[in-house]
């Protein structure tokens, strides 16, 4: 389940509500929905519709939390494959803005972004030499679970970016999501000496996706190699 079928979910809620004759609002299109870690979705709809939380969140299986947030929870590994289910998955109309490349360091967000989404697709290309599939995520480590949170908060960025006509809220989670990879990379490879981890596979794959998405976004061809 990705940010966007949250939405949709919390959308069909508050519509069921209202046929129900529970709550009297006008029914939104889409509602903002936030990652709060791994596999962890809060949206704020109840508030904005000043409704009674518990009226949405019964409906989606969810929880309230916090001052009127409804929780919903999904797998790391739900996360996962909803990603590789949707190929323009955090695609908005964010302006156009780009990181330098040198120096070639990983405290240059640039390179670190560009280098991670060259790791992701190195790891890519060796299942397919090894004929190794993708498998579920399953007993995901902590750095994994990391991952799989920077990964569900990158279409909330991206919407944010797209509203606010400014690039960096976007280009800061990519930041974000490329330091959680590059630790998930050299510590919990997904092929080495001795390694084929087939659910690790599936997460690199997840992992290109969403930063190939992310850089087209703000102008950029991603490369494969650097």
């Amino acid at each position: 389940m990705t940010p966007a079928d949250v939405s949709d979910a919390l959308v069909r809620a508050v519509r069921d509500a209202v046929a129900q004759g529970e709550i009297d609002v006008v029914v939104p299109d889409e509602v903002l929905v936030f990652s709060r870690g791994h596999g962890v979705f809060e949206s704020p709809v109840a508030l904005r519709l000043g409704i009674d939380p518990r009226a949405v969140a019964e409906r989606v299986g969810g929880t309230v939390s916090g001052p009127g947030f409804v929780r919903v929870v999904v797998s790391a590994g739900d996360v996962v494959d909803a990603i590789l289910g949707d190929p323009e998955y955090g695609v908005a109309k964010v302006p156009e803005q780009q990181w330098d490349e040198w120096p070639r360091t990983f405290e240059n967000p640039g390179f670190s972004v560009r280098y991670a989404y060259a790791r992701a697709s190195w790891v890519g290309r060796w299942a397919e030499e090894l004929q190794l599939d993708r498998g579920p995520l399953d007993e995901a480590r902590p750095e994994e679970l990391e991952l799989v949170g920077v990964l569900g908060d990158v279409p909330g960025r991206a919407r944010q970016a797209e509203r606010e006509r400014d690039a960096r809220p976007l280009m800061f989670c990519l930041e974000r999501l490329a330091g959680a990879y590059h630790d998930v990379h050299e510590r919990c490879p997904a092929i080495g000496p001795g390694t084929a981890h087939a659910g690790r596979v599936a997460l690199a794959e997840a992992v290109r996706v969403v930063l190939g998405n992310g850089l087209n976004m703000i102008g950029e061809t991603p490369r494969e190699r650097i």
